[in-house]
């Protein structure tokens, strides 16, 4: 009687080959049972569940169809129109996605009758919101348990990256919440007197305290990467800042460091850190299976100042000139951010907590025993935590860069019947503005917008003028898609595209033509993870090909090629799921690998063994770039960024890089950590109550350029760092800018380091670099808006200026309202 909107094919391709389970009818409800938005609603009214693989390892999606009567999809298609884009919208409309993963709460019930319910968080919405799937009455009990278990194998993979089958039964048995409340009805009229019964795919046992540790710390409801709402601070008292109260904790197995110390507390209102005790006790405990603990309290016991469960988030930095550690706590329920400093009377004290500490952090992230890494791998670890300066920089003298009067900032007020004049530009169908990729051959700049790129225009006087809209990205056959990763190429006159759905292809767009033409078929059986230009530099010449990687592969990629485009001779696989994540290259074409786990490989060339392979501090690595000489290499985690130094200087293969030789057994490269300080980190989730997550770092590009900083985002805020600074070891050597919306996307203007280009959900601009201050209280509370950042006066539909002025702003006539 019912059949699945068949246009989700057009997008996802045939998702019974990807699905795992299904329950094939019931209805789906987003219950609010403590909203005053209405207690219930019903999404669809006939529907199918499935749970399907994702192209990443270990992750897996939680799906809900929607199901049409006979003859409603067709009177639909007709209100709707035929066009491939309508399509794509009615797919995103009748198709809800969840990733599995533990905060969903994913549970099932059997209530009174029979009736079979599964429910899981709504993460987007208020406290308590919960989306529950009703079965059909045609679902029998053992289709729900079977459900629900692989349900459960699905979370326990995802958090452990790890087949299920290595699971114990309590292992699986902390992803069934059978200590939730019970599931409220869809509707309040029928809600039950008694409790229902939960089942429990696994038997019931008493479950391990839960962990957060890899994940985020988040408040509720946190704001998602898609988020169009803008971050808003919440308001703020100038009373000192005061220690929170203690929280409970685990009781310790075995302890791995106790030292005592003073310890100071970081003051919000006066920015500097205030003593709050002058002889606590910090100690290190191991609490359970890779969970650690850091206790501190009175030398005499008299008070307890404080208990943190030992995260990356934590952040911390040594300092051996001040004998100090600095790092972040969080309290909940909100996880509000406090910044502590302990001091240490001499260097052995702060050298054994540190080596304690480090050790916990690193057996939590890597899930393997400190003692069973390399000497030289741990000591590249705590090296990447110090406060260190990097050698053989000269030093220069600082200057400030003179304002440039056609560049001068002015600020306007806005009149009220001028808010018609306002661009604002905003999707009706929810997308947002997701990839940024910048020519270097041309000046333009190419925007993702769910299945659309904008195209911009870099003016004379280094501003962003609109210049085309590729309305719908679909293969030559034409299925509309999304694309989840974009490369210029070939002069930038094609821009290569990665399809989510098909993860053993790639497609190139002909960007004279604005559509793409070509499907390349990589490998039948080897997927493209993410890929890579074959230099630096090579989206500037007619090079062809260009580098591929899958999870544990490595390859050429040649679109020449008749049939398959992997280059066998050039393909570098490993036995091991090695889960490469990232790839940049030099101008001479040396490679550098980065992975999941947290590791770095170095080759010269395609086909062979790496030269050098950088150990893993442990957070996965989500962003690689590489200088165009090769000497450095710049990792983005989660957390921090780290910047490594690829020349050797010593020993017989002193003044190669590890591209070229692979370094001495005693002489690993020396790593150094970027990051915030931990009181700015803990300044920035004070003001806006979202964790660090930055963007994949850049070092500015140019042919001939040295590379004189680093970019990233986090959250609402750019920040820049100053290469020399960084080298010389200054405190601080960032600067910040904060928007009023989650920077999406970020880059440097080709051959520039005084322009960068900033996409946030909605916008787009060039901004120059000394428009970002020094980390204040001032600059990471006060957001500056991208449109306003022009200045000037308003004139002809919106636009500031004239095409030819230095304050020149878009107007309606510049920038189509959809999508951009």
């Amino acid at each position: 009687m019912f059949m699945l909107r068949n246009v989700g094919k057009l997008i996802f391709g045939d998702s019974s080959k990807e699905s795992m389970i299904e329950i094939p009818q019931g209805q789906l409800y987003l219950v609010r049972p403590l909203s005053p938005k209405g207690y219930s609603e019903l999404i669809f009214k006939d529907a199918a569940a499935r749970i399907r693989r994702t192209n990443q390892d270990f992750q897996y999606q939680l799906v809900v169809q929607r199901a049409y009567e006979e003859g409603e999809e067709e009177l639909l298609d007709d209100e709707n129109g035929e066009d491939a884009e309508s399509a794509a919208l009615a797919a995103e409309r009748d198709e809800k996605t969840f990733l599995l993963d533990e905060s969903l709460h994913f549970r099932s019930e059997i209530r009174q009758g029979g009736e079979k319910v599964l429910a899981w968080r709504d993460l987007s919405g208020d406290t308590g919101d919960l989306y529950e799937f009703v079965c059909d009455n045609s679902i029998d009990d053992a289709q729900v348990q079977a459900f629900e278990l692989t349900a459960v194998q699905c979370q326990y993979e995802r958090k452990h990256r790890k087949n299920h089958t290595t699971a114990t039964t309590q292992d699986l048995a902390q992803f069934t919440f059978v200590d939730e409340p019970p599931i409220p009805a869809a509707s309040p009229v029928q809600s039950p007197t008694h409790s229902p019964e939960a089942l429990s795919p696994v038997p019931t046992m008493p479950l391990a305290t839960r962990s957060t540790a890899n994940s985020a710390l988040k408040r509720e409801p946190s704001p998602s990467r898609n988020s169009r709402s803008v971050i808003k601070a919440p308001a703020k008292v100038d009373e000192p800042t005061s220690a929170p109260p203690v929280i409970e904790h685990p009781e310790a197995i075995s302890t791995l460091a106790e030292e005592v110390g003073e310890l100071h507390l970081f003051d919000f209102p006066s920015g500097a850190f205030l003593i709050q005790d002058s002889a606590v006790k910090a100690t290190v405990v191991e609490v359970g299976k890779w969970r650690y603990w850091l206790e501190i309290s009175r030398e005499d016991g008299g008070k307890d100042w404080l208990e943190q469960e030992i995260i990356a988030d934590i952040n911390p930095v040594f300092n051996f000139e001040y004998l100090s550690c600095i790092f972040n706590a969080y309290h909940p329920p909100n996880n509000d951010a406090y910044s502590w400093l302990l001091r240490f009377k001499d260097e052995a004290t702060l050298v054994r907590f540190q080596e304690g500490l480090m050790q916990a952090l690193w057996e939590q992230l890597n899930e393997i025993k400190w003692n069973k890494a390399k000497e030289d791998e741990r000591d590249y670890v705590l090296e990447a935590f110090n406060d260190l300066t990097m050698e053989d920089v000269p030093e220069e003298e600082e200057y400030e860069e003179e304002p440039d009067d056609n560049d001068a900032q002015q600020s306007e007020e806005y009149d009220s019947d001028e808010d018609e004049d306002d661009v604002h530009a905003k999707d009706d169908d929810g997308n947002v503005n997701s990839q940024l990729a910048v020519g270097y051959k041309h000046d333009r700049s190419f925007v993702v917008r769910g299945s659309k790129i904008g195209v911009f225009k870099h003016t004379p006087n280094n501003h962003l003028e609109f210049s085309t809209n590729i309305s719908k990205v679909e293969t030559p056959d034409g299925r509309l898609f999304n694309p989840k990763k974009i490369m210029l190429h070939a002069e930038d006159t094609n821009l290569i595209l990665q399809n989510e759905s098909d993860p053993n292809s790639l497609y190139r767009m002909d960007l004279e033509y604005g559509k793409v033409v070509d499907e390349w078929k990589v490998h039948d059986d080897i997927t493209v993870n993410t890929f890579a230009p074959e230099n630096k530099f090579a989206q500037m010449s007619g090079e062809q090909t260009f580098l591929g990687l899958s999870r544990n592969a490595l390859y050429r990629i040649d679109p020449r090629l008749a049939g398959n485009k992997l280059v066998d001779s050039e393909l570098k696989q490993y036995v091991s799921k090695n889960d490469f994540s990232a790839a940049a290259t030099t101008d001479k074409g040396y490679i550098a690998v980065a992975s999941n786990k947290g590791d770095i490989r170095m080759f010269d060339r395609l086909g062979i063994n790496a030269k050098t392979h950088i150990p893993a501090l442990g957070e996965p690595i989500i962003g690689l770039d590489v200088s165009a000489d090769g000497r450095w290499v710049l990792a983005t985690c989660r957390t921090y960024l780290l910047l490594i130094d690829a020349l050797q200087k010593e020993g017989k293969n002193e003044g190669k890089l590890g591209f070229e030789k692979s370094f001495g057994k005693d002489s690993k490269p020396q790593p150094r950590r970027l990051g915030l300080t931990p009181a700015h980190v803990a300044q920035f989730q004070y003001e806006t109550g979202v964790p660090l997550a930055f963007t994949p770092a850049r070092f500015n590009a140019g042919e001939g350029l040295s590379e004189t900083t680093i970019i990233s985002a986090t959250g609402p805020f750019v920040v820049t760092w100053n290469m020399k600074k960084v080298l010389r070891g200054a405190k601080d050597p960032y600067h910040i800018k904060r928007y009023q919306e989650e920077i999406k996307a970020d880059n440097f203007k080709f051959n520039s380091d005084k322009d960068v280009i900033i996409a946030t959900p909605n916008e787009i601009n060039m901004v120059k670099t000394k428009e970002l201050k020094k980390p204040t209280r001032e600059s990471i509370a006060t957001p500056a808006s991208i449109r306003a950042s022009l200045g000037g006066r308003r004139s002809d539909a919106g636009r500031i200026g004239t095409r030819d002025s230095a304050r020149y702003k878009l107007g309606k006539d510049d920038i189509v309202n959809s999508p951009y």
